[in-house]
């Protein structure tokens, strides 16, 4: 698991590629920001989470199957990342900013319709 990457998957670098060329602008990976977000848009007061569908639990997604062995330590780990993804969603919420989430299997499935979510919420 140590050569897990935690930043600058292949599709948050998609992700990003694509936003900049569409003109906006961010930070990466702010770890002075709760949860260091994948992308900050501190002028829009917005923040993008790209979740990978495995370790964040994606409920009812192709991609999310609970391993059949050690099942107690992967529900734990699991429901730990799902626990800690609610509260930071609460948190920029009660603070007035936008938290934006991106599934890995939206991003694989349709790109645009992805990016479109993203755009959309930048933009109200």
């Amino acid at each position: 698991m140590s050569k897990i990457k935690s930043r600058d998957t292949k599709i948050e670098l998609a992700v990003r590629k694509k936003l900049h060329a569409l003109g906006y602008r961010f930070t990466v990976a702010n770890k002075s920001y709760p949860g260091t977000p994948d992308m900050v848009f501190s002028k829009k007061k917005a923040v993008v989470f790209v979740n990978g569908c495995f370790w964040h639990g994606h409920e009812g997604c192709r991609i999310f199957r609970m391993p059949k062995s050690n099942t107690g330590y992967w529900e734990g780990k699991i429901g730990k990342n799902q626990a800690r993804d609610r509260m930071l969603e609460e948190f920029y919420v009660s603070k007035g900013w936008k938290a934006i989430t991106v599934w890995e299997c939206e991003i694989e499935g349709n790109f645009f319709d992805a990016i479109s979510k993203i755009v959309d919420a930048l933009s109200d």
